[in-house]
C-alpha cells in the first residue's frame, strides 16, 4: 500500500518514485519529458504525480546546466570534532577554488537525506558532497544515471561506480589492537560504531583479526554497541565494567566514543591507564588534549575532506571524467592513556 503524504509539505520526486512503485531516476526521466520510459511506467508516474500534487520546480529545471558555483554537503549534524574536521577541509577547498557551501544536516533521518538530495540537484548546487550517509543505496544510481556530480566520504561497498574518500579502516584497527597485544592486554573491549557504516564494520573486522592472528578466541561478550557516540561509548564502558571479568583495555570505534569510555572509568574510580587502557579511532584534535592524552588511530580527517572536495570540483569542470576512489592512509599515534595491565 502506498504511503499517504502529509497536505502539510510538497510532494517530492521521491515521493512520486514511492507511490509509483519505480526508480527515482525513472520519476526524473518523466518530469523532464526523457525518452526510454516504458509506456507503463510513465502513466503510473504521472496518475502518482496527480495524486500526490506534485508540482516540478520549473525555475530548478530551467537553471539545469547553469553553474551555481555552489557545492552542497549533507552531515548527520555538527555535534562533534569530527564533522567539525571535515567541514574545515571542505570549507578551505572551496574557498580557494571559489565555489559557495550550502550545509544541510539529516539529523540521521533516512527520509530528510534522500529529501535533501532531491531538493539540491534540482538546479541549487554543481555538485554534492555526503558525509557518512545514512542511505546512499536509495539515491545513488538515480545521481549516477543523471550524471550529477557526488563524491562520498569515509563510506564505501554500496555500488561499484560512485566515488569515494576514504581510510585504511581495518589496517588502523588491526594496528590499534596489536599495539595493545603488545602490551600483554588480552582481554580487550570494543565498543562498535554505527553498524549500518563500511569505516565501523572495517574497524570491527580488524579488531577480529588481531585476536585471531595471535591465538585470541573473539569474545562478543566483550563487544559493545556505541554508535560513534559519546554518550553512547559511556554507557557501553559500564556495562563492560559490570561483568564478572571486565576487560583490561578498551578500543573504541572512534575517538568520541573513547571519551565516553574515559567518563565512565573516571565515575567508576578507575585510572587511566593504571586501570584500564583506552584506544580511539579518528585524532580529533581534542584526543592530545584530554588527560591523559589520548593514544589513537590518526585519520588525516581534514585532508580527507580537502581531497573530496578537489575530487567533486575535477568531476564538475570536467564531466567525462573517470570516477575515482581515494584511499588514505591510517596511523597510530601512541600517547599517555595505554600501558601494560595490572599484574593479578
Amino acid at each position: 500500500m502506498a504511503g499517504k503524504i502529509q497536505k502539510s509539505r510538497r510532494a517530492t520526486i521521491i515521493d512520486v518514485a514511492r507511490e509509483a512503485n519505480v526508480s527515482y531516476s525513472t520519476v526524473s526521466r518523466v518530469v523532464n519529458n526523457l525518452d526510454h520510459v516504458k509506456a507503463d511506467k510513465r502513466e503510473r508516474v504521472l496518475a502518482a504525480m496527480e495524486r500526490l500534487g506534485y508540482i516540478a520546480n520549473q525555475q530548478a529545471r530551467s537553471l539545469k546546466g547553469a553553474p551555481t558555483n555552489v557545492i552542497g554537503l549533507l552531515v548527520h549534524d555538527l555535534g562533534d570534532a569530527y564533522i567539525v574536521e571535515i567541514l574545515r577541509g571542505i570549507d578551505d577547498e572551496i574557498s580557494a577554488a571559489g565555489y559557495d557551501l550550502m550545509l544541510f544536516t539529516t539529523h540521521r533521518q533516512k527520509a530528510k537525506e534522500s529529501g535533501y538530495v532531491q531538493t539540491l540537484t534540482q538546479g541549487m548546487i554543481d555538485g554534492l558532497l555526503l558525509s557518512l550517509p545514512l542511505d546512499p543505496s536509495s539515491y545513488l544510481d538515480m545521481l549516477h544515471q543523471e550524471q550529477f556530480p557526488y563524491v562520498v566520504l569515509d563510506h564505501h561497498g554500496f555500488d561499484d561506480f560512485s566515488p569515494t574518500v576514504t581510510a585504511t579502516n581495518w589496517q588502523g584497527s588491526f594496528d590499534a589492537t596489536n599495539y595493545l597485544l603488545d602490551l600483554g592486554h588480552t582481554r580487550i573491549g570494543f565498543i562498535m560504531g554505527a553498524p549500518d557504516l563500511s569505516s565501523a564494520l572495517e574497524r570491527l573486522q580488524g579488531y577480529k583479526d588481531a585476536l585471531s592472528q595471535r591465538g585470541i578466541a573473539f569474545d562478543v561478550e566483550i563487544v559493545a554497541p556505541g554508535h560513534f557516540h559519546r554518550g553512547e561509548g559511556y554507557q557501553a564502558v559500564r556495562n563492560l565494567l559490570a561483568l564478572d571479568e571486565p576487560p583490561t583495555a578498551i578500543f573504541a570505534a572512534n575517538d568520541m566514543s573513547a571519551f565516553g569510555a574515559m567518563d565512565a572509568c573516571r565515575e567508576a574510580g578507575l585510572s587511566i591507564p593504571q586501570d584500564m587502557s583506552i584506544v580511539g579511532f579518528d585524532d580529533v584534535p581534542t584526543a592530545a588534549t584530554t588527560y591523559p592524552p589520548l593514544t589513537t588511530v590518526r585519520q588525516p580527517i581534514y585532508d580527507m575532506g580537502r581531497m573530496a572536495t578537489r575530487l567533486l570540483i575535477a568531476s564538475i569542470e570536467n564531466p567525462a571524467r573517470p570516477s575515482e576512489r581515494l584511499v588514505v592512509d591510517t596511523e597510530l599515534i601512541i600517547r599517555q592513556s595505554c600501558q601494560p595491565p595490572k599484574k593479578a
